[in-house]
């Protein structure tokens, strides 16, 4: 049969046609032999050496013309098992697939190979109706994800599977898959240790970054997120240890050893020591001590705070609580805040579920329980929450406030499915995230109110204290409106642990109730924020309107991410679409996969934030809603992320080009204006835009006291040393433009920042009062003979020094076309507070 296919083949004639005229002709030859059914037999085994020939389209049709699902299972699984010996292992799949062999065959002999040639696709399908297959295959997959585990290995005992293709399959897309698919399949995540142990892991170094570099978070949120992530997972406690020396000292190690009764020959030598002390102690005190910052858990007035009584604030847990609320909040006419939180995915598969829905009005704040009352499995109760839920979206004469309410809503619906279409029918919703986009492209009347507000912030403080965070989103909006930011030191603890704190009740209500004040505000006068006279004009569905000058917008989302064209310097999307901001007030959320784009944006001023390695893509879409972000992503989580985010707010980037044109691209499609004094006011390591300057003695002091450098001898240094700044890569420098010259002919880098003092440094070391250590050993011993070096600059953060290099005039001249002309300001980016 299959020479007469190729007879036919030669002739110019397709298969599909071979098969009709062969099956035409054998019906004309057998209309009603008894003995057709054991001729059946012989047509379906000459049938199999075509299957093996056909393209995949065809499998489909010659399954149902040679009525192969009937065929003997033996027969069947023979002819799979020759395929795949022969190394056709795609097509051993299919057709498996097609006559729904998979019981019967072996998910890892099958699959392997095809995950190996990065056709998960197929392999998918091929345990698509199959639950057990499913568990089985991501236990596999599991297996691959010890650090221990080398793929090469297995893409050896393939033929046709190339190792070198097995190295695109590392430990880092596995993770995705297996946590994409554990989602799709709805699978406990238990079944996946390997993965899940890598992601906690990335999870605990995010939360030390959180707490000992960037400071955003209050020891006792910290504390609570490490015992919920670690638990009895002795793996994770031991890297917790390691963590802790790190970033502590063993001193605290030991304690949270003890605190794990972890057997000291687990531990480094010095951990075991101090373990050793305290079990020796007159009194042990088991539980871990803590040590909590009194500068950042203490009260002060530099926050917003709320303006009621504390006994207005109410905590809803009972459904007779709930009826209360109803007939306060759905009275004709009303106005309320309304804010929702819950649990960071802090290695989480799945969207979180909301645990408390704020709502506020004038009087009262109610903080609505919906992880308690999802314990009471009332289903009846249930639906009237969801109906009192349903009636005040949709309520027109009831005006909701939110701020990034689009995202809000998505999360709601998770946890509801009952709400899922609610966000088609909802009215009265003014998202103030829209707002503070009008009021940036306002940035005439938007600055000069600004300026107001900031001339009556008091007098930065020293380095001393931590470096605060720069405000942004509803905080910076609260900031320039009301005067003083949102305390948002909560925002990242654990919503679904019982009971609340009264730090977190007071949290939640703060953000719900500070809508109505900053609505307040804007309605007193809304021409000097050049809004429209009736801010009710805004009210619409789940975002406002917006201008018909940002439809262009859609063009992206209409096509496919590999199909995406950034915006160029001629493209109508960039000056057109997006009113002018400064690179200081531009902020975007990075996926891990455009490090490099990171940090040449950084290099030139803007905030951005890098998700690590282990993190899922949607934690870029809950930090752009609570911090309002743009994001920036490639490829297909580009699709998931967009429709989560406002317009606009969600760009694809071309991976196909450089770093540097990318960032290029992107700060001319959202029209950023960066300056001169823009350059290097961000540290690219750790984001911080607050800098110390040490002379060159003071830092060989520094370097003696840390026995990095000789006492007898500080000049014996290495020659030729790295004297750039360490930030971006090295290219040849063209010659600058005259007027850039005219403006800075010697491309000097001198920001006006604070010289360091003694009195900002622990006595006889080489540590900030803040904690951070500056880095002084990564600095080549040859750069202190260069005579026209005379300081250095540290970050106050993360501790990395910088020096004057070259780099500063090569940055200028590679982003020249988008530089703004002018002069440096004058004014200071870089004083500390």
């Amino acid at each position: 049969m299959l020479e007469s296919y190729k007879g036919w083949k030669g002739k110019g004639h397709s298969l599909e046609y071979y098969i009709t005229n062969e099956l035409a002709r054998w019906l004309k030859e057998h209309p009603r032999d008894p003995q057709s059914g054991f001729k059946l037999k012989k047509l379906q085994s000459r049938a199999f050496g075509v299957l093996g020939e056909s393209q995949s389209n065809l499998l489909e049709p010659l399954i149902s013309i040679y009525q192969l699902q009937k065929a003997d299972r033996n027969t069947l699984l023979g002819s799979v098992n020759h395929l795949y010996h022969k190394g056709k292992y795609k097509e051993a799949v299919i057709l498996s697939t097609k006559l729904k062999l998979q019981p019967e065959l072996d998910v890892e002999k099958m699959c392997t190979p095809l995950l190996l040639q990065d056709k998960a696709n197929l392999v998918e399908d091929y345990v698509a109706d199959y639950p057990h297959l499913q568990s089985q295959l991501l236990q596999i997959m599991d297996t691959w994800c010890h650090p221990t585990f080398n793929t090469r290995d297995i893409a050896r005992q393939y033929q046709n599977v190339p190792p070198s293709r097995a190295d695109k399959l590392n430990q880092k897309m596995l993770s995705k898959l297996v946590f994409r698919l554990l989602g799709q399949y709805n699978l406990d995540p238990a079944l996946c240790p390997n993965v899940m142990n890598q992601r906690h892991l990335g999870t605990l170094r995010y939360l030390f970054y959180k707490r000992f570099v960037e400071k955003s978070m209050t020891q006792e949120n910290w504390e609570d997120h490490i015992q919920n992530m670690v638990g009895e997972n002795v793996w994770l406690q031991e890297q917790l240890i390691q963590l802790l020396i790190s970033y502590c000292d063993a001193a605290t190690a030991a304690q949270w050893a003890l605190s794990y009764h972890l057997p000291s020959e687990s531990l480094p030598a010095k951990v075991a020591e101090k373990m050793h002390e305290l079990q020796h102690q007159e009194r042990v005190e088991v539980t871990k001590e803590r040590t909590y910052d009194s500068k950042m858990d203490k009260k002060n007035d530099h926050y917003y705070q709320l303006p009621i009584a504390r006994e207005n604030i109410h905590f809803l847990q009972t459904w007779e609580e709930v009826d209360k609320c109803r007939e306060v909040v759905l009275q004709p006419g009303q106005v309320v805040g309304i804010d929702m939180e819950w649990r960071p995915p802090f290695g989480l598969v799945g969207r979180p579920r909301v645990s408390v829905l704020q709502i506020a009005t004038k009087e009262h704040v109610y903080l609505l329980d919906l992880l308690q009352f999802s314990k009471l499995d009332q289903e009846e109760k249930e639906k009237e929450l969801c109906h009192f839920i349903w009636k005040l979206f949709s309520d027109p004469s009831i005006i909701k406030l939110g701020y990034g309410m689009s995202g809000d809503l998505c999360s709601l619906s998770t946890t509801y499915p009952a709400l899922r279409e609610m966000e088609k029918q909802v009215q009265g919703i003014l998202d103030l995230l829209q707002v503070d986009k009008q009021l940036q492209k306002n940035s005439g009347l938007w600055k000069k109110h600004h300026t107001l507000v900031e001339s009556l912030r008091q007098e930065p403080s020293s380095i001393t204290q931590s470096p605060r965070q720069a405000e942004k989103g509803l905080s910076l909006l609260v900031q320039n409106l009301l005067g003083k930011p949102l305390d948002k030191t909560e925002q990242l603890s654990n919503w679904e642990k019982r009971p609340l704190r009264e730090e977190q009740i007071l949290y939640a209500a703060s953000d719900a109730y500070c809508l109505l004040e900053v609505y307040e505000v804007l309605c007193k006068d809304p021409a000097h924020f050049g809004l429209t006279a009736n801010l009710k004009e805004s009210l619409g569905g789940k975002q406002s309107t917006k201008p018909r000058a940002k439809k262009t917008l859609s063009k992206q989302g209409t096509q496919s991410p590999s199909k995406q064209v950034l915006a160029s310097a001629g493209d109508t999307l960039s000056a057109s679409a997006f009113p002018e901001i400064s690179a200081k007030d531009f902020s975007v959320v990075c996926d891990t996969m455009l490090q490099g784009l990171a940090r040449y944006l950084r290099c030139l001023g803007v905030d951005v934030c890098v998700l690590e390695n282990t993190d899922d893509h949607r934690q870029a879409a809950e930090i752009a809603r609570k911090e309002g972000r743009i994001i920036l992503t490639s490829g297909l989580p580009y699709q998931k992320l967009q429709a989560q985010v406002g317009e606009g707010r969600c760009f694809s980037v071309n991976c196909s080009d450089k770093a540097k044109q990318q960032a290029l691209s992107i700060l001319k499609h959202f029209n950023v204006r960066v300056t001169l004094s823009d350059i290097f006011s961000r540290c690219q390591v750790c984001n911080c835009d607050k800098y110390l300057k040490i002379s060159k003695e003071k830092m060989k002091h520094l370097m003696k006291i840390s026995g990095y450098l000789s006492r007898e001898d500080d000049t014996g240094c290495t020659k030729n040393p790295e004297e750039d700044w360490e930030l971006c890569p090295k290219v040849e420098t063209p010659a600058l433009s005259e007027t850039i010259t005219e403006q800075l002919p010697s491309c000097a880098y001198n920001p006006n920042c604070r010289w360091l003092a003694d009195s900002d440094l622990n006595a006889g070391s080489f540590t900030l009062k803040n904690g951070t250590t500056l880095q002084i050993r990564t600095i080549p011993l040859g750069v202190l003979e260069k005579t026209d070096l005379s300081h250095f600059y540290c970050c106050t953060q993360c501790g990395k020094v910088f020096w004057e290099g070259s780099h500063f005039g090569r940055v200028v001249s590679q982003f020249q076309e988008i530089l703004d002309g002018s002069k440096p300001q004058t004014q200071s980016f870089y004083e500390l507070s």
